[in-house]
């Protein structure tokens, strides 16, 4: 399990470096700054998110073909990935344009709203080579290879920020773009992403006297649908997810500039955590996935009860880390008093949900291993949306404890969804031996 997640959560990580630099970089120009970025990756990441999600049901057909010998059947799948990337890109960024109107009529922050549409505009032009990085990257991992995605986010973060620098600050002739500078160097990142992955899955298959392109890539409907079928119940669950935190970054944006950025310093301390869980959930899906392909179910269960023990063990190490150092994570970003204030109380907060927001991600991926992305997809609907986000708002603009209220009601959410999934894993798990 270690082998496969070690890279994974490289990955994982290297892939939130790219908001935390994003973040860090445009933090010396001021909290709106920060607001802008905040606001524009909510607004992104709230819809790209879903059309990344709908690739998750790679990581059940490639896992089980794979496990089962059949590399034809692997990239067969992946074809029916391309299209699907082709055929989303265009609408999510249709949406993109449209979005920015709409903050007027919700109240936000004047100072950070006139920012984000140039922000957003920006880092659309990067959404096809982003759907295709991430069906290359679940097509790597369902066979196995995971370090050169490691590889790709590592360079690409150099990338980024040297695009940052240049196009934030002005350098090397270059106009200094501010925080729109950010959505076009993530832009040009995520087209070195796409492409590098894509040339690699051609070397390493040529290898194998299987290329991905050795045929017409035809479009087959019956594989299509079913990658949908089980895409979209992953895709719905992360939009459930991560809706909720962009529809609290929304409500954040309604109170003070500080709060926004004490909102998402420490949100991008808690999702820097929840990588490495998020790692080890996508390593479980596919060690669950190999071992049912091969009809080994005990090893599948194992392998899912050792991928979550693995998660709950760092997460509690998060945990302490937040209560015990947190000036130490919110002074890398920014040095105002003011945010800081803030965003000790949120790691405080965040600090309480670490251990259950590592359980419900990997149970979710080893849950994806065995073909059922419904049962988190329910559970993050009832926990968010009936229960977290009502709650916090109660608690941030009825009760008056702001921010720390949203954080609060959210986490309620994330306790009730880790108990669920978890009791879901279990009882799943076990009809496999049976």
């Amino acid at each position: 399990m270690l082998k496969l997640a070690i890279p994974v959560v490289l990955s994982e990580l290297g892939w939130m470096a790219m908001g935390i630099v994003d973040t860090i970089m445009v933090g010396r120009l001021g909290a709106e700054a920060i607001g802008v970025v905040s606001l524009g990756n909510a607004l992104f990441y709230s819809l790209a998110l879903f059309g990344l999600g709908l690739f998750l049901g790679l990581d059940t057909l490639v896992a089980q073909a794979y496990g089962a010998g059949d590399l034809a059947d692997c990239q067969r799948s992946l074809r029916q990935g391309i299209y699907l990337a082709v055929i989303l890109a265009p609408l999510l960024m249709g949406i993109f344009w449209r979005l920015p109107p709409l903050l007027t009529m919700l109240g936000v922050n004047p100072a950070v709203r006139i920012g984000v549409g140039p922000f957003l505009r920006a880092l659309s032009w990067g959404t096809l080579p982003l759907l295709l990085y991430a069906a290359f990257r679940r097509y790597l991992q369902g066979v196995g290879l995971v370090k050169p995605v490691t590889f790709v986010l590592i360079t690409a973060n150099l990338i980024n920020v040297a695009g940052n620098w240049v196009l934030i600050y002005g350098k090397l002739g270059f106009p200094a773009m501010g925080a729109t500078g950010s959505g076009w160097s993530t832009a040009a990142s995520r087209v070195y992403m796409a492409v590098v992955l894509g040339l690699f899955i051609q070397r390493a298959d040529r290898a194998k006297g299987v290329g991905l392109f050795h045929e017409f890539p035809r479009f087959e409907w019956a594989r299509f649908v079913r990658l949908i079928r089980l895409g979209l119940p992953a895709a719905s669950q992360i939009s459930f997810e991560v809706g909720a935190f962009g529809a609290a970054t929304i409500l954040a944006a309604k109170l003070s500039a500080a709060s926004l950025a004490a909102h998402q310093i420490a949100l991008n301390c808690a999702s820097v955590s929840y990588m490495v869980p998020l790692g080890i959930s996508s390593a479980a899906a596919v060690r669950v996935g190999h071992a049912v392909g091969r009809r080994h179910f005990d090893v599948a269960q194992r392998a899912g009860w050792i991928a979550i023990a693995l998660a709950v063990s760092f997460m509690t190490c998060a945990a302490v880390a937040f209560v015990a150092t947190p000036r130490t994570f919110l002074r890398i970003t920014t040095p105002d008093p003011r945010v800081i204030e803030v965003g000790v109380t949120l790691l405080a907060v965040a600090a309480v949900f670490q251990i259950f927001d590592g359980m419900q991600v990997v149970a979710t991926g080893a849950l994806r291993g065995l073909g059922d992305t419904r049962t988190a997809m329910i559970a993050n609907l009832l926990g968010y949306w009936a229960v977290g986000l009502p709650l916090g708002y109660v608690l941030c603009f009825v009760a008056g404890w702001g921010v720390v209220g949203l954080w609060l009601g959210l986490s309620l959410a994330l306790i009730g969804i880790a108990v669920a999934l978890l009791i879901a894993w279990s009882r799943s798990s076990r009809r496999l031996t049976v």
